[in-house]
């Protein structure tokens, strides 16, 4: 997704916000999302309860991600397949965290801000720092945290316009097999999909995240039964 307003209006400051939707789950895309503004844009969206989207019903969601693409200068939206995903670890060897800051930084460079301000995967935020900075070709000044999707409106509008992303692609997904859940390890629906599906067609759909250990382990567990 490319959202591009007309260059000449923006200001000298403008704000981007980068954060991520779908890291974890054994189904399903990763979302990146990255939106920049002009910094009376962001006290707009702070008075209209603009915060960090696990905060928020998916129906408040939906409301204020409207209001984000209104104002935004520009948004730029990356989606990583699971084919994608386990090629890069299984293939590549790179990890998640290699993976996220290669594509943080495409939006980024694409996005040109003044001053980005990025949620960090990594409980340490200075190593995510060096990651970016490593692909990155421009030079804004970039700030990393823990926990910067509560912090900065910028990456709260980032991470609402990402996880919507990321439901209508999950929602895609469950008109086309079904229910199976929230796509994550911890949600009995997911595993107990998983397991039928690896019975039924013995291999995993794709799209789940073969690279993930719950795959590894329901596939072993398939074999192993095949065997008994």
């Amino acid at each position: 997704m490319h959202l591009n307003r007309c260059r000449p209006c923006w200001g000298k400051s403008v704000i981007a916000g980068v954060d991520e939707a779908g890291r974890g789950p054994v189904l399903g895309n990763m979302v990146l999302c990255g939106a920049m503004f002009e910094p009376k844009t962001l006290d707009e969206l702070k008075t209209a309860g603009v915060k960090d989207s696990k905060l928020l019903s998916p129906s408040r969601r939906e409301t204020l991600a409207k209001l984000i693409t209104e104002k935004a200068l520009k948004i730029e939206i990356i989606e990583i397949s699971p084919a994608e995903i386990d090629e890069l670890r299984l293939v590549k060897k790179i990890n998640l965290n290699e993976a996220e800051a290669m594509n943080i930084a495409k939006i980024i460079d694409r996005l040109k801000p003044k001053i980005v301000y990025v949620d960090s995967p990594d409980p340490n935020p200075k190593m995510f720092t060096e990651r970016l900075q490593r692909h990155m070709r421009t030079k804004p000044k970039l700030v990393v945290e823990n926990y910067a999707d509560r912090k900065y409106v910028a990456v709260s509008a980032a991470s609402i316009i990402a996880k919507v992303r990321r439901d209508k692609r999950i929602s895609e997904l469950h008109q086309r097999y079904g229910d199976f859940g929230s796509g994550y390890s911890s949600d009995m629906r997911t595993i107990k999909f998983l397991e039928e599906w690896m019975c039924e067609h013995g291999e995993l759909p794709e799209f789940a995240r073969k690279s993930w250990e719950t795959a590894q382990r329901i596939e072993e567990q398939a074999k192993q039964r095949k065997l008994t």
